[in-house]
């Protein structure tokens, strides 16, 4: 009868020892896949904030004369008066 009890005692003893080294196990690998997901995180918040500040440069930039000069020049093929315009034709 004591040698059951101690038989029982020691299953019950060892079952708990491997789920707690389960559970351990797990929390674990969930730990790392958090800290993972974090710094992929942090890296596209940095990548989003550069970007932002470029947008940010962009739209300061928009009401300059240079920009606007700029834009007449590419986008709607405007020139000042007397201006001479060369167009390779070769390519």
């Amino acid at each position: 009868m004591k040698k059951n009890r101690k038989l029982l005692r020691n299953i019950l003893i060892i079952a708990i020892a491997i789920y707690v080294v389960f559970v351990f196990v797990n929390q674990q690998q969930t730990l790392n896949e958090y800290s993972k997901n974090t710094e992929e995180l942090n890296q596209q918040i940095a990548e989003e904030k550069a970007n932002n500040e470029d947008l940010n440069q962009k739209k300061d930039d928009v009401n300059s004369l240079d920009f606007i000069e700029e834009m007449a020049r590419e986008k709607l093929d405007m020139y000042y008066p007397n201006e001479r315009v060369y167009i390779d034709q070769g390519m």
